[in-house]
Formats: C-alpha cells, sequence, structure tokens
C-alpha cells in the first residue's frame, strides 16, 4: 500500500492531476491487457478541420488576429476569446480565465497562464500566488478595485507547464488588443514568461525586473511604460528574493505617482 501511496504522490508531484480514463484500472492484475485506445480529440471548428495540419498554427494565428481585430470592447473581446476554438490547451482546461479587476484601473498587471484554482474558479490569480499578489498590492496601495489583471494565456496548460511560443503567439493578439481597450498608465509583466513573451526577449527574469520598459500595441500609437517583477509563485518557493521584489513594488508605486500626476 505504501507503494501506490508514493506512486501516487509522484505523479501529484509532476503535475497530474487529471484522469484519462472513466474507469480505474487495475495495474496490479498479471493477466494481459489491452493497448488503451487513445482518446478521440474534441471536434475543431470546420474552418480548422478543413485545414492540413501544417497549415492549423497559421490558421489558428489568423483567426485570432482577425477577432481581435473586431473588437471594440472588453465584452466583445471576452466573448471572441471564449468562443475561440484555435488554441489546443483549450480543450483541457475547465474555464477560459479572462480577467480580474477594474477595467477603468490604470495599473495592469499581465501574468503567465491560469494555474489549477485559476482554471477551476475562471479568475485569475486566485490560489496561493494570487493570494501573495494581493499582499504585494496592498502593500503600495492597490487592490482589484483600483488595478486589472490579466495573463499572457487564458486557459491552463495542462499539469501547470509553461507556455509554448505556439500558444503565445496564438494568443498575443487578443492580448494585444486587451492592453489596447484597458489603455494603463503603467503595465506591470508578472513573472519570466509575461516579460520575455511581451517585451519579445530571451532574458531571463533576474536581468529584466528592476529596470524601466516600454510597450506598444498596433492597436494604440503610443508607448506605454512597462514594470518587470517576479512571479509570486517564485517567491513562495524563493522567500529570499521577496526583498528585491520590495524594491520594484516602491519603484511601481513611484512611477504610478508620477504617472498619475
Amino acid at each position: 500500500m505504501q507503494n501506490e501511496l508514493s506512486t501516487l504522490q509522484w505523479y501529484m508531484d509532476a503535475g497530474v492531476d487529471e484522469a484519462v480514463q472513466d474507469t480505474p484500472r487495475n495495474v496490479m492484475e498479471t493477466h494481459s491487457v489491452a493497448p488503451i485506445a487513445p482518446a478521440a480529440a474534441p471536434a475543431l471548428p470546420v474552418a480548422l478541420t478543413a485545414m492540413p495540419l501544417h497549415h492549423m498554427n497559421a490558421a489558428s494565428l489568423e483567426a485570432s488576429r482577425q477577432l481581435a481585430d473586431a473588437a471594440q470592447s472588453l465584452a466583445e473581446l471576452r466573448t471572441a476569446i471564449q468562443g475561440f476554438e484555435g488554441c489546443a490547451i483549450k480543450r483541457t482546461a475547465t474555464n477560459t480565465v479572462f480577467a480580474d479587476g477594474n477595467p477603468q484601473a490604470r495599473l495592469m498587471l499581465i501574468g503567465e497562464a491560469p494555474g489549477a484554482q485559476e482554471d477551476i474558479q475562471g479568475i485569475p490569480f486566485c490560489g496561493p500566488s494570487g493570494h501573495l499578489l494581493d499582499k504585494m498590492l496592498a502593500s503600495i496601495g492597490y487592490d482589484r478595485t483600483n488595478a486589472y489583471i490579466t495573463n499572457t494565456l487564458f486557459w491552463r496548460p495542462p499539469g501547470n507547464r509553461q507556455p509554448n511560443s505556439e500558444e503565445l503567439a496564438i494568443c498575443r493578439p487578443f492580448v494585444e488588443k486587451h492592453v489596447a481597450l484597458i489603455d494603463p498608465a503603467l503595465l506591470v509583466l508578472v513573472g519570466g514568461t509575461a516579460a520575455k513573451a511581451m517585451l519579445g526577449t530571451e532574458q531571463g527574469i533576474t536581468r529584466l525586473r528592476g529596470k524601466s520598459y516600454s510597450y506598444r500595441t498596433p492597436y494604440r500609437d503610443k508607448d506605454y511604460p512597462v514594470a518587470v517583477i517576479y512571479h509570486p509563485s517564485y517567491l513562495l518557493r524563493q522567500p529570499a528574493q521577496k526583498r528585491a521584489t520590495w524594491q520594484d513594488l516602491l519603484a511601481i508605486e513611484a512611477s504610478m505617482q508620477n504617472l498619475l500626476r
């Protein structure tokens, strides 16, 4: 029994948190077992299924760009993303996680992707890392009534793995339009994945944080000031970095004061 529990714990630590069969399989049985048939893939829209596989990425990119172009409000953007079927991770996600906070806020934060709790509740940063982010914001006078929070991806990658370049590229038009519709005074990129995706760099978070950047979305003819901070989930694993993050938060507070004068 102890061996089985150890194996189960190993799978949980590796991020395996979903069953792929409707009924359990007794792996202790000694008789031969027929190979498991692959699960049928969820149906895709006709516009995508008509495409050869090597055109799937291009079709998804074009579809997300057209939908982002057409969205003229946050409500329209949310509807477009909820109905979008061109990103494969949506098929394994429970909810589309769009955003949280005040759409009129001048401070906008963009994180990486939803985690397990975010996927269940449909709200960004609502798990343990979200609770820490709330404390971080509160330390400089912000919360979800005067800040706006979203992610670079709107669906949880299976097992909480890192988003890949294709997923980030497919969702990029939606994020670009999201920034344009919120039109913040300051954009805060939370974590290395968000920073690298939005700034178009391969530098790590340690090199990126503590500096000032600018970001331009194709939907507005202006540059947005950008700050980069460690992701709260990283701070939970590496609490020694909270001191550096406190300095980053103070810099964000000062920047907002200057920008809102």
